[in-house]
């Protein structure tokens, strides 16, 4: 008769070994140091060698160990997935979305009452966070992520290509009607997507389009929407996103004085698991999604956009 494996001591062995700590692993799994030795030593005893060494003041796997845990802690991860998804099967009528917290304050929130009311059996829960999320893991069904390149192990479909031009509140527009009038401009900075290569700021724009300005120091905001608020409070002209950008230029919180923008080559992505997908909520959503964002292919329509070289 086959042995079988002795799961809980496995699980024991793969969290020693993912933090070469009992007593971490101990803190993790939620018992005592003791007993988390206790089933160590029990699944020595039956594979007939030792996985750790025991040192002074440290563990090491032994060999035994290195060629036990590869297959052991993809074994736990596969049942941990597993786990999640019958998880969200069963809770299938919420949909947990996540995405940064300037577009889901500047652009998700404002528009989600439409999403419920167009669905009344989804319940869609927002997390607003920029920690990436591990899909496979995470209590998370749908992600929304600004970025370039595309992430192979999800199922990923574009949303928009996100683009530049400056934005000032309605009182300034006679003030800075000109590209030349930007010279004399108190200028805000919007560096949450400071990442993004190359390099897209207000020195491009200005070089691209014949402004000339000694530098280009203004102040500086580390979130999109703070820099969103600044300008719509009248403290100067962003060079804003137009997907952060685009409901104040609709509503006439903002306007664009200049119909010239600069190409971002990064934009937002929806992605979930692969197969996910075909989940009618998660179909529903990105459906809705794309509808959403053909305002902002509209918006586009009235700006030069030209591309940065690399």
């Amino acid at each position: 008769m086959r042995n079988r494996a002795p799961l809980t001591a496995l699980r024991a062995f793969e969290c020693a070994a993912r933090h070469l700590s009992f007593s971490r692993a101990a803190e993790e799994l939620h018992v005592t140091a003791a007993a988390l030795s206790f089933q160590i030593r029990a699944l020595e005893k039956e594979l007939g060698m030792p996985v750790f060494e025991r040192l002074p003041r440290r563990i090491e796997l032994t060999r035994a160990g290195r060629e036990l845990l590869p297959g052991i802690a993809e074994g736990f991860s596969r049942i941990d997935q597993a786990w999640q998804l019958a998880h969200r099967r069963r809770s299938a009528e919420v949909l947990t979305v996540t995405a940064g917290p300037a577009f889901t304050g500047l652009w998700l929130a404002p528009r989600i009452y439409a999403f419920a009311a167009d669905h009344p059996d989804i319940e869609v829960r927002l997390h607003a966070s920029l920690r990436l999320s591990d899909l496979s893991r995470d209590d998370v069904d749908v992600a929304i992520r600004f970025g370039q390149g595309v992430n192979e192990a999800l199922y990923s479909i574009t949303l928009f290509n996100d683009w530049l031009t400056p934005v000032v509140a309605p009182e300034l527009v006679e003030q800075y009607s000109s590209i030349e009038s930007l010279a004399e401009a108190p200028l805000l900075h919007d560096d949450s997507a400071s990442f993004i290569k190359p390099q897209r700021d207000w020195s491009v724009w200005m070089s691209l389009f014949g402004c000339q300005r000694s530098d280009t120091r203004g102040t500086r905001f580390s979130h999109a929407d703070h820099a969103v608020s600044a300008a719509i409070g009248g403290a100067g002209v962003l060079l804003g996103r137009a997907s952060l950008i685009g409901n104040a230029l609709r509503e006439g919180r903002l306007v664009a004085p200049f119909h010239q923008a600069i190409d971002m080559q990064a934009g937002f992505r929806l992605l979930c698991l692969p197969g996910q997908e075909e989940r009618e909520d998660i179909a529903a959503f990105m459906d809705w999604m794309k509808a959403q964002m053909r305002f902002l292919d509209e918006l586009a329509e009235g700006f030069d956009i030209h591309a940065v070289a690399g």
